[in-house]
């Protein structure tokens, strides 16, 4: 049976990498997936793929303006949101004296307060359907140290105590709300970052190495475990965080 059947679901950056393998799944439990992404070009190629159920949407979620709006559509075209997935993110490699300023509000902008903006304008519209289910992705950066990764690690950080209040402060109102901290997934954005280094196939090691299972986690584990904690299964997991890190938090 589908887990999902009926469900209307928001997932951010949802065209690529982690963001697209769970809109995939979603689908393919039975939701219908608002694809909300910063890139027109791709949230349109990829909802075409998706199939009938995917639904692109371009939105930048560090403006509460275009979030506003992105809620909008997903209430006034579907009647309800059932579903948020918090994915979109951005990351950079620095240590803290490394970290320029401009680095440092982007990735806090992006990845936090854009979580914030979805979670503020969905609430009230989950409420006015007696509840739903929002997802946080986070990182395991929000649990251990990992060199350097500064400004990511405060905004995952962040992202994971706003889980756990926001859980708390609307527990009674029927939304349960979680997040998952995956480790090393092995995505576009892993291309990204060990590209910034001198040696990118050296970076590429060093990541494969610090995991104990000898692979990076692959996408479509951070969705399955995303379509768990969307669906009724997962009632009683509230304001909990999830790990998916091949073993990285265990040593």
């Amino acid at each position: 049976m589908k887990r999902l059947k009926d469900k209307i679901a928001i997932v951010t950056g949802g065209a690529s990498g982690i963001g697209l393998a769970i809109s995939k799944r979603f689908i393919e439990e039975g939701a219908k997936v608002v694809v909300a992404d910063i890139d027109e070009v791709n949230a349109s190629n990829k909802s075409k793929e998706l199939g009938d159920n995917a639904f692109p949407f371009t939105v930048n979620i560090t403006s509460s303006r275009q979030v506003q709006a992105l809620m909008n559509f997903s209430f006034d075209s579907f009647g309800k949101i059932d579903i948020l997935v918090n994915n979109a993110g951005i990351g950079a490699a620095a240590s803290v004296p490394d970290t320029d300023e401009e680095t440092w509000d982007r990735v806090i902008n992006v990845n936090l307060k854009g979580t914030f903006l979805c979670m503020k304008h969905a609430i009230p519209l989950m409420k006015r359907n007696n509840g739903g289910c929002i997802i946080n992705i986070t990182s395991i950066a929000a649990l251990v140290g990992l060199p350097e990764r500064a400004a990511y690690s405060a905004a995952k950080g962040g992202i994971l105590s706003l889980t756990r209040a926001a859980a708390i402060d609307h527990v009674g109102d029927g939304i349960r709300i979680n997040c998952i901290a995956p480790g090393t997934v092995d995505t576009p954005w892993i291309e990204r970052i060990t590209k910034s280094y001198a040696d990118p196939e050296a970076a590429r090691k060093n990541m494969l190495n610090r995991q104990p299972h000898g692979r990076l986690v692959a996408p479509e584990e951070i969705a399955a475990m995303s379509a768990y904690l969307a669906s009724g299964e997962a009632g009683s997991t509230i304001g909990a965080v999830m790990v998916v890190d091949g073993g990285m938090t265990a040593k």
